[in-house]
């Protein structure tokens, strides 16, 4: 199967593309900032008014954001977070993919092979997609794994060994290789735990750091993974093989950060700015193709979609296809890729 291609004049000016492709400096260390701020307060709010309800709002806010570093991440891959590309790097390397166990370039190369091949067969992110529709228990069952942390229990184990390298390796070349893998990855994670003690809240880097990026950022992940690709109307059409879904506030700040819902958007225009897919969204909306563009009214919307498949067809514990799941696997630890953008 091969993709219909839509070049950027095709649906855009050449004073529009101007306008969106603009990459400013104080913008996306703007959005780092404000990323890093909601965490810091929802931190805060725990240990002044500690209880089960701030807790777990603290939890879902802090999850959320953590998605929103992988998203600012994944701008600083496709080299948006700044114009140079030094700069563009070291924001998106300490500030946004070394806390949530990331790295920018290896995630760079694993994923503009999805762009350059979207819902084809050699799309690496076709896993994530291709196995829906799904029955709405099959869906309650991801959940579950998610919610629980046994999702993101077993991807960061997956990425662990892989960083360790074989057993037979001699000692030297092991803590080598996990130092090319995960060693900046840890120091930074060291640091955050560092601050937490110095301001007397050790307990936060495992309470509210640890646990929101084992559970709710995999809750969030997979719903973030069905809304971009899966069900879509025509695999070859780049107007339909990729979604953009409407959010409002509250999805936004618990499901999806920074503008990442504006998902037809970035795959027709992969080197704008998230801060200006809105811009793009409304030029599209006023165009010709605006009939063809696969948009959704919500994240409820798109999951109904999802779980379409009638529960009689519900085959637990089936494997989609093995050779899919190997190379899942091999992505967590080889790549170390953030869910798909």
């Amino acid at each position: 199967m091969t993709a219909l291609r839509i070049r950027a004049r095709d649906v855009l000016t050449e004073d529009q593309l101007i306008v969106v492709r603009e990459r400013k400096r104080w913008k996306g260390i703007a959005l780092i900032a404000h990323a890093w701020a909601l965490i810091f307060s929802a931190i805060a709010l725990v240990a002044v008014w500690p209880n089960p309800f701030t807790y777990l709002l603290a939890v879902a806010i802090i999850g959320s954001r953590q998605l929103g570093l992988s998203i600012l991440m994944h701008d600083g891959a496709h080299g948006c977070l700044a114009a140079d590309e030094r700069i563009n790097l070291s924001l998106s390397q300490w500030f946004c993919a070394y806390p949530v166990f990331a790295e920018t370039r290896a995630y760079r190369r694993y994923h503009l092979r999805h762009h350059a091949r979207t819902q084809q067969e050699d799309d690496p992110d076709l896993v994530l997609s291709a196995p829906f529709p799904i029955t709405r228990m099959s869906y309650r069952r991801k959940f579950l794994r998610d919610i629980t942390g046994q999702t993101g229990y077993q991807q960061r184990k997956a990425q662990l060994l892989n960083a360790l390298g074989p057993a037979e390796w001699p000692l030297a070349r092991r803590a080598a290789h996990f130092w090319g893998q995960l060693g900046p990855q840890f120091v930074t994670n060291a640091i955050l735990f560092s601050l937490c003690a110095i301001v007397g809240v050790w307990w936060a880097y495992p309470l509210l750091w640890l646990v929101p990026l084992l559970t709710w950022m995999m809750v969030i992940t997979r719903i973030r993974n069905i809304a971009e690709h899966a069900v879509v109307p025509d695999s070859s059409d780049p107007l339909r093989n990729t979604r953009t879904t409407r959010a409002n506030v509250l999805e936004r700040l618990f499901i999806a950060p920074y503008y990442v819902n504006y998902h037809l958007e970035h795959h027709l225009l992969f080197y704008v700015p998230c801060y200006n897919l809105p811009r793009v969204h409304r030029i599209l909306s006023e165009s010709p193709h605006v009939g063809r563009m696969e948009v959704q009214p919500s994240y409820l919307a798109v999951l109904r979609l999802a779980t379409a498949k009638p529960d009689h067809e519900d085959r637990p514990g089936e494997l989609v296809n093995s050779a899919r799941r190997a190379r899942a696997g091999a992505h967590i630890g080889a790549d170390q890729t953030a869910g798909g953008f």
